[in-house]
């Protein structure tokens, strides 16, 4: 089956800087195409998403050109998250009109888990930015942990005509084994027909060393229930997940949480639901 990874990361650290890799020793290293083409080597991964690792803001605008030089060419990376600053419209604005246009370049993101405001998402002016790149073609990332779900849920319904996909299954607690109320705030998030999810994320959400599937189950059945294979979108999150699971024993467990699904099931997942979401060709 052909596999499109819907969220996977490369770094260079001698043209970029990204502070956050100094928290995280075991992935402090740079990750390039080179190494991506050799973990998807007879993966069946034929096309891929790359989107922005977070690298800090001065250098968001040379990052995304550099990714964009990438899907141009031959290999996997066919489509580009970039980074955009949502909750500043003016300089949104003259960010956009500086970015360019590249039909590689299919939408953006900005982390909003690392916002000490559960709040943030919800602000005004982060709305009024999401809306605004759904006005110019573009989808948003929304990358967040599990506590911060109320709010992109008010987010999602004053954005109804910018697609929106969330990151890492919202990143719930499945290290401590909380369901609630992240449960109820997916199924909430769900019934808005422009949001999608993608599975990916789960394993460095729990623990990294003794994870199970049994652990992982729940949440995966949980968004496939919420959002259907039709607005689920399989990711790895290398090399974040590195720290928690290899590229194929994703791909594996994958497999297993999805192992009632039909063959058109399995095919919207791996690969149709991305396919439509980015846009690709």
């Amino acid at each position: 089956m052909d596999i499109v990874d819907a969220h996977h990361h490369l770094w260079d650290r001698g043209r970029f800087r990204y502070s956050w890799l100094q928290q995280a020793p075991a992935i402090d290293r740079d990750y390039l195409l080179h190494d991506y083409e050799s973990v998807i080597a007879s993966s069946g991964v034929v096309q891929s998403v790359h989107v922005q690792a977070d690298v800090d803001e001065q250098w968001a605008l040379q990052e995304t050109n550099w990714l964009l030089s990438m899907a141009d060419g031959a290999g996997p990376v066919t489509a580009v998250v970039g980074w955009a600053p949502v909750e500043r419209q003016e300089d949104l604005e003259a960010f956009l009109e500086k970015q360019g246009d590249n039909p590689r370049l299919k939408g953006f993101r900005r982390l909003i888990q690392g916002e000490e405001d559960d709040g943030f998402a919800a602000r005004e002016q982060v709305i009024g930015g999401v809306r605004r790149l759904g006005a110019a073609g573009f989808s948003f990332d929304l990358c967040i942990y599990h506590h911060q779900l109320s709010a992109v849920i008010e987010l999602a319904r004053q954005v109804p005509d910018t697609p929106l996909v969330l990151d890492h299954i919202g990143k719930p607690d499945i290290r401590g084994g909380r369901l609630d109320p992240w449960r109820q705030q997916i199924q909430e998030l769900a019934a808005m027909d422009h949001v999608y999810c993608k599975l990916s994320g789960m394993t460095t959400e729990a623990d990294f060393s003794s994870w199970t599937i049994d652990d992982l189950r729940p949440y995966a059945e949980t968004v496939i229930d919420a959002f259907g294979f039709s607005r689920v979108m399989f990711g790895s999150d290398w090399p974040v997940s590195t720290q928690a699971v290899d590229y194929g024993r994703w791909i594996e467990t994958v497999g297993e949480l999805t192992s009632g699904a039909s063959v058109g099931e399995r095919d919207a997942l791996m690969r149709g639901t991305a396919t439509r979401f980015y846009r690709l060709g």
